[in-house]
């Protein structure tokens, strides 16, 4: 358990950042060239992987390595949700609990045993 909250906690910060890398550019540089938003979303990017690859060497210590994807993609729907509906002003679809409900039986059948 020592190495959960590490693990989580860096996977959330990295998401934030990868989410932001891949979607922001949508609402924000839609209008500016390509390039631009490649090389925008590759700097926010680095700072994922700075947060990324350390929580997956901390994880890997304890988790194996499907318990830690099955982790990340559930970090990935929770930081999604509110990105979408806050930040990308999309609306809350009954579509999100469906697939958090997926992800409830990916935790179970991965951390069971």
């Amino acid at each position: 358990m020592r190495t959960l909250a590490p693990t989580i906690g860096l996977l959330v910060c990295s998401n934030i950042f990868m989410t932001f890398a891949w979607y922001a550019h949508l609402r924000d540089l839609r209008t500016r060239p390509l390039v631009l938003a490649i090389l925008v979303s590759w700097g926010i990017a680095f700072f994922e992987y700075v947060l990324q690859v350390p929580a997956n060497r901390i994880g890997f210590s304890t988790f194996s390595l499907a318990q830690l994807k099955v982790m990340q993609e559930v970090v990935t729907l929770a930081v999604f949700v509110p990105f979408a509906a806050f930040y990308m002003q999309q609306p809350l679809k009954l579509d999100f609990l469906w697939a958090a409900l997926c992800l409830v039986g990916a935790v179970y059948f991965v951390f069971r045993g």
